[in-house]
């Protein structure tokens, strides 16, 4: 029964709906070349803009041409018209109110009514005088030598709510006026007794009785209020409406508009009316003006209970109440649909549990053996150093950090996967990233990453904080590196911090001294397999630390290479183990070897802006090889670094790039070389004390061992740093 009623009131909206678009597709002019509106007064037929577009000249608007765009009333010496209503069959008018600022008794006539189909509404309008003791009067003549008197008389107190009055201030009184009204005489009379000479202005008028009552405020001389007038036609104008040309008896009683006759004392003929008939609406004065409406979807189906119907014949309604019998195959059905809608649901909702359970299950077994092959791996690596700090986070506690992932969380995208900023329950700020796939390739190298970095402790390469293996994908969790990579800082403009000559130094040495501990001081050597600009991060100092260890990997200490296919990035990949898939420590320093090219240059690894090598690196070695190393440099660098110190590190990036991995430098041998540059005041005192160039790598190397003896067996004791800084963290492949 309910649906039954749902649906109904389902059709009587769509059914409104037809209506309403109806009406807004009905036009209120009688062409589409004809003005519907002026400013924001709109112009229906029978009155009009232009010639065609108004039934009579007395029924002509001038739409007056400036920036208020009032519409006048030409005939009728230009009255302002403030709104047209068809329905009624008015027009409200801005009017002149007739006022007296003296004590002599003044009287005006308005006669613009006279003779014209238009009248004052006796229904809408009041006659009202203001001011202390003023008595104003109207009367008119009919053309049958008839009178009609009327008038008031304004107290100079506070008028009572008497006689239907709804004057309610003080020296006011209000008065109805006479039916058919069209020529008026007032008279203004001082009652000179009361008022002692005031000079006090006295005033008498016609106005909207609507808008007195709730917008008047204060008269003045020269103000106007609104007035209502009606309109008729005669019989002339009348058959001339497009509504009734060439129109028969027959065809006039179906059609959906009707007109009334009535005799009026002011007017020598009988005035005609229309209007829509009922059930109707629109503009009963233009052809198909007049819409047919549903009265069962306005507010009369309000009126009907939820068990009633209601019925609309020929414009009118009525509520009928229910036929239980006819109805009871319709209550049997929707009981019917109604009970097998519920079990659909249900079935629905438990299939839904069943399945949701059994994928819980199945992932949860995954989840087990993930966490047992990277428990196994992480066992047999226990004897090394930092292993048990790596943590195990619950997935929980990564959503909370992370906002669930959200996507104004994200700073940086990298093949292997997307980098989250997040906050742990301590505050700590920390990087999550998010594998891309969980295949079992993908989830090896994410174990792989986990282990190394699980052995190493050192503050130029990114500290691994911990992992999570309760999601679809795996999840770790680094320190946060707030100043992006140096890629971006080397391509940025950053005024505060500038790449200049010793940051670039710098950094080349932390990069060489994690290298150099990656291949050497570690618990095992370490192999990077990806150094490039994009994988160190500059930290809140800009102090390099070496990330993404995806792809990494542990050797033996007597094992002098790794055989396995080609990974790496363009550019960067040793050609040497591009050629025989043997990948050495001296693969990682020719990858060094093209950073310290880019630190020097400014130039990307990749550029299709060099004619001749795309690679930065085969365009390095070919300037320096044409003594051209000073034309491709960063002006940075020529600016604030010695010639001699420039020369020297762009012969140690040469020897790095060399073809031949064994006339490579170790990472030793260039971390302890970019020290001694950063150290001396200019390489060219050391060969004067030392002699050639090999004798200052002979010296150098001796003055290294023994800081490294005394230093390298506490850096492993060393913390990477973190920061609690905004700036983005960039995890790349």
């Amino acid at each position: 029964m309910a649906l039954q009623m749902v649906r109904s009131r389902m059709l009587v909206l769509v059914m409104m709906c037809l209506v309403l678009n109806a009406f807004a597709r009905a036009s209120n002019v009688i062409n589409s070349s004809c003005q519907e509106d002026c400013g924001n007064v709109s112009i229906p037929y029978p009155f009009g803009i232009g010639n065609g577009c108004y039934v009579a000249d007395w029924f002509e608007i001038v739409c007056k041409n400036d920036s208020l765009r009032k519409p006048l009333l030409k005939r009728f010496n230009y009255l302002e018209v403030l709104e047209i209503n068809v329905t009624k069959g008015t027009v409200r008018v801005s009017y002149p109110i007739f006022s007296s600022c003296t004590n002599v008794t003044n009287s005006t006539k308005n006669l613009e009514l006279e003779k014209i189909p238009f009248g004052f509404s006796e229904f809408d309008n009041s006659f009202v005088a203001m001011g202390c003791n003023n008595s104003a009067s109207m009367w008119s003549i009919f053309p049958d030598d008839s009178v009609s008197y009327g008038g008031c008389k304004s107290p100079c107190d506070r008028a009572p709510f008497t006689n239907g009055s709804h004057c309610n201030a003080t020296n006011c009184c209000q008065a109805t006026i006479p039916s058919d009204l069209q020529a008026f005489s007032t008279t203004l009379e001082s009652k000179s007794s009361y008022n002692n000479g005031s000079r006090e202005c006295k005033y008498a008028f016609l106005v909207d009785q609507n808008w007195f009552e709730t917008s008047f405020t204060e008269p003045n001389p020269n103000m106007s209020v609104p007035v209502v007038l009606y309109w008729n036609f005669d019989n002339t104008t009348f058959y001339s409406l497009p509504t009734m040309k060439n129109m028969t008896a027959r065809e006039y009683k179906k059609s959906s508009y009707s007109c009334q006759r009535w005799a009026r004392k002011s007017r020598n003929f009988t005035s005609i009316f229309c209007q829509c008939r009922g059930g109707y609406g629109g503009n009963p004065y233009l052809l198909g003006g007049c819409v047919d409406t549903d009265e069962c979807a306005s507010a009369h189906l309000n009126q009907c209970t939820y068990e009633e119907r209601c019925e609309n014949t020929e414009g009118y309604y009525r509520c009928v109440p229910p036929n239980y019998k006819n109805k009871k195959p319709f209550i049997i059905i929707g009981v019917s649909t109604s009970l097998g809608v519920l079990f659909l649901i249900f079935g629905g909702w438990w299939s839904y549990k069943v399945i949701k359970k059994r994928m819980r299950i199945k992932r949860n077994e995954k989840f087990f053996k993930q966490r047992l092959l990277l428990q196994q791996q992480l066992f047999t690596n226990m004897n090394r150093v930092n292993v048990e700090n790596t943590k195990l986070f619950k997935s929980k506690e990564l959503e909370k950090a992370t906002d669930h992932f959200r996507a104004d969380r994200i700073i940086g995208r990298g093949g292997q996967g997307t980098v989250y900023k997040g906050m742990l329950a301590n505050g700590r700020i920390v990087a999550i990233k998010r594998s891309n796939i969980v295949d079992e390739k993908k989830f090896q190298e994410f174990v792989n990453e986990v282990v190394i970095l699980s052995q190493i402790n050192h503050r130029n390469v990114v500290k691994l904080l911990g992992c999570c293996l309760e999601t679809e994908v795996p999840l770790l969790v680094y320190e946060f590196i707030p100043n992006g990579t140096l890629a971006q800082y080397l391509n940025s403009q950053n005024e505060e911090f500038p790449p200049t000559w010793d940051m670039r130094l710098r950094i080349a040495i932390e990069v060489a001294r994690a290298l150099f501990y990656l291949h050497s001081a570690a618990s095992s050597p370490i192999y990077h397999r990806d150094i490039k600009s994009t994988n160190i991060l500059l930290d809140e100092k800009y102090r390099a630390k070496i990330a993404d260890f995806g792809i990494s990997r542990s050797v033996a200490i007597d094992q002098t290479h790794l055989s396995t296919l080609v990974h790496g990035t363009f550019g960067y990949v040793d050609p040497e183990y591009f050629q025989s898939s043997q990948f050495t420590n001296k693969s990682d320093v020719y990858s060094f070897g093209v950073v310290l090219a880019e630190l020097l240059t400014g130039e990307k690894a990749i550029s299709s802006s060099r004619t001749e090598d795309t690679g930065l690196a085969a365009f390095f070695v070919s300037s320096m090889e044409r003594n051209n190393l000073f034309d491709i440099l960063d002006n940075r660098v020529l600016k604030e670094a010695e010639k001699e110190k420039i020369i020297a590190v762009a012969k140690i990036a040469k020897r790095c790039l060399n073809l031949n991995g064994k006339e490579r430098p170790s990472m030793r041998e260039v971390a302890m070389e970019l020290e001694a540059n950063q150290m001396s005041p200019k390489v060219s005192n050391l060969q004067e004390k030392y002699g050639e160039i090999e004798d200052v790598r002979s010296e150098i190397s001796k003055q290294y061992d023994v800081v490294y003896i005394s230093t390298m067996s506490s850096m492993d004791s060393i913390l990477a740093t973190s920061s609690l800084d905004s700036q983005p963290l960039i995890l790349s492949s």
